[in-house]
């Protein structure tokens, strides 16, 4: 048994490793739409072999992440217009709940967090450094969240933005923003004032508005 369990480690924590690098990567759009991948490429990127990298590929497929073709061709979904607009009405409808849940412990020190979060996007935008600006867009949202103290519902809503990560690059792609998103700012104002309304509003419309220009 313990030779056994041994031996299945070192597996297992390859297969950590390349589920969750290959996830952060597809999660901050830093694979366009229809990106294809093999299973022995990622072996190979990775220096392990086939085995823990077809167990993060199917972790992944399972998780809506990638997609799986009736050939064994695996790759970053393309995704529909109906299907945007389904994942667009899950974040209106998680999102909101979770920056309720946290408003009551936005202390300061949080909302200070979240506007030096909102500079570095600002920089991102600047340097029109697409991966950069998702990955702190979902930091910002995140480090918001985390104050709700509900991690099944955050759990559900990275799981939206897994299966989004290469639509929004696509997203940014076209939009070429010169700014920082107006609605963060609407949202650090809300929590200072402890709107509730406000609050679910700006979040509403921070994590919908920009998909609907997705949808033809």
């Amino acid at each position: 048994m313990l030779s056994s369990a041994s031996n299945t480690a070192p597996t297992k924590t390859a297969h950590d490793r390349i589920y969750r690098a290959l996830r952060n990567r597809i999660m901050h759009g830093e694979l366009a739409p229809g990106a294809a991948l093999t299973i022995r490429g990622i072996a190979a990127s990775f220096d392990v072999s086939m085995t823990p990298a077809r167990e993060a590929a199917r972790r992944l497929v399972a998780e809506g992440a990638l997609s799986l073709s009736s050939s064994g061709r695996v790759s970053t979904p393309e995704l529909s217009n109906d299907r945007i607009e389904e994942l667009a009405a899950l974040r209106a409808l998680l999102e909101p709940e979770l920056a309720a849940r946290a408003l009551p412990r936005a202390h300061f020190a949080l909302i200070d967090r979240l506007e030096a979060i909102d500079a570095t996007i600002a920089q991102s935008v600047a340097r029109q450094d697409i991966t950069g600006y998702i990955r702190g867009n979902l930091d910002f949202h995140r480090t918001l969240y985390l104050r709700a103290q509900s991690p099944a519902t955050l759990a559900l809503t990275e799981t939206v933005w897994l299966q989004l990560g290469p639509t929004m690059r696509a997203l940014y792609d076209r939009l070429r923003r010169t700014a920082a998103p107006q609605h963060h700012r609407m949202i650090i104002a809300a929590l200072r004032a402890g709107d509730e309304p406000s609050l679910k509003l700006s979040i509403r419309l921070d994590v919908t508005q920009g998909l609907k220009m997705l949808r033809q």
